[in-house]
């Protein structure tokens, strides 16, 4: 029997449960200090503005697309059919380490301030190259209300490979990190490999897609893809994860078995998102870039930030939609008879390259703080956490310099745990977490 967790719709007001990393987890403030002329002030990207035009909500338009069941169905059957995420926890291989047995390099990728509540790196053999990067998180407080799946607590990291170096077989592929974070100092992990199924569900072939977003919502995993892709968002099952049989890099249906470029287990989308306005462009659709659940609003809602090139001239846009409340349709956005997703909020920010979103809605607030991570005109250095609203923006200072360039290195996806009250994310070398209220404290 596969778990599932318990949907917030059913059973609203959850208390806020006891904090997820362990005790051994504290940082020393030396582990996160990086010296002033390392930083650069950051521009301030100024107040929100709300996007009301229909020419403006238009582009914003989804069309979903899902892939028949009989498809996934059939894949499923000649695969020896489906496991769970408890399946996969329990045949983990990795194991991360706190940060006290994390290199100076490694420390030096967590934020400056507020310092990190808990934080891990990977397993060495998972790092002995630059071929694959992490970008994107969320855990099972996204995806249910009690932070548990089943009986476990979970955290999903997302990687991508290079697109020009390591082996040409794995060249673009996105992966996932499927993590026991029970309470063990060390928590292991298991990889499964995103794919997408053919049209008959004969085969499959491996996701190539950047993946510098993702949610956990109910049952789904939606990800991001690569710019310029047809398909704005892919659609996961996380009771649809299924075993290889062999352990070759070749990718789908192979003499004998199937294989996944070496790994154990494949997880095939079950549906994808398109805008009706076409692809991202610079005076069309949006390019998303990240994604994070909101719980606070009703119905709980996707959040998306645009990606934006640092110099653009084109604000980038930060926007929501509804879930579906429909039982039938777990983790999927409302939408029209057409199958056609709107968005219900939108605005403008002067934000630029935008790595992370969240929207905080506190109880019985009428409107959510925005929090956008982005890196502006730096990639290899510290990136910057702001929190907006129509009002204006403000971020941690750090240095003499008056540097806004406070937070991690890499600026990875942005994940809210209610549960919790932890922000989690990830640096270019390190998972980690903090306070929700450390970072509001944080920006004075």
């Amino acid at each position: 029997m596969k778990h599932r967790g318990r949907h917030r719709r059913r059973r609203r007001g959850a208390a806020l449960r006891a904090a997820l990393a362990g005790t051994a987890l504290a940082l020393t403030a030396t582990a996160t200090i990086v010296s002033t002329s390392q930083a650069t002030v950051a521009e301030d990207p100024g107040a929100l503005k709300p996007l009301t035009s229909a020419a403006d909500t238009a582009q914003l338009q989804l069309q979903e697309r899902l892939v028949p069941r009989r498809s996934l169905d059939r894949l499923a059957s000649a695969m020896g059919g489906t496991v769970g995420v408890a399946d996969v926890l329990a045949s983990a291989d990795h194991s991360l380490r706190e940060a006290a047995d994390c290199d100076s390099g490694e420390q030096d990728s967590l934020p400056v301030t507020p310092a990190a509540d808990a934080a891990y790196c990977w397993d060495p053999t998972d790092t002995l190259t630059d071929d694959w990067r992490p970008a994107s998180v969320t855990t099972s407080s996204e995806a249910d209300d009690d932070g548990l799946w089943g009986a476990n607590r979970v955290v999903l990291a997302g990687w991508t490979h290079s697109t020009s170096t390591g082996p040409a077989a794995s060249r673009g592929l996105a992966r996932v990190a499927v993590i026991n974070a029970n309470g063990s100092a060390h928590p292991s992990y298991a990889w499964v490999l995103l794919t997408v199924p053919s049209a008959d569900g004969s085969t499959y072939r491996g996701l190539t897609s950047g993946i510098s977003g993702m949610v956990w919502y109910e049952d789904k995993l939606l990800v991001t893809t690569t710019l310029g892709s047809a398909d704005a968002l892919y659609v996961y099952d996380l009771n649809r994860i299924q075993r290889t049989s062999m352990l070759s890099e070749a990718i789908g249906r192979v003499p004998g078995g199937w294989s996944a470029d070496g790994f154990r287990y494949v997880m095939p989308a079950v549906g994808s998102y398109r805008f009706t306005s076409g692809v991202c462009a610079e005076d069309g659709a949006p390019c998303p870039s990240a994604l994070s659940v909101d719980r606070g609003t009703a119905p709980d809602s996707l959040v998306l930030g645009e990606w934006t090139p640092a110099g653009s001239d084109r604000r980038a846009r930060l926007w929501r939609y509804a879930f579906d409340e429909s039982p039938k349709r777990d983790g999927l956005l409302a939408t029209d008879t057409f199958g056609r997703a709107d968005a219900v909020e939108a605005y403008r920010t002067g934000a630029s390259e935008i790595r992370g979103v969240l929207s905080y809605r506190p109880p019985g607030a009428t409107g959510s703080e925005w929090y956008v991570g982005h890196l502006p005109g730096a990639m290899d250095g510290h990136g910057s956490l702001w929190r907006q609203d129509t009002k204006g923006a403000r971020a941690a200072d750090c240095g003499s310099d008056a540097s806004h360039r406070c937070w991690a290195t890499g600026t990875g996806s942005l994940s809210y745990a209610p549960d919790t009250g932890e922000v989690w994310s990830v640096s270019d070398r390190m998972l980690f977490s903090v306070p929700l209220r450390s970072i509001d404290a944080s920006l004075g």
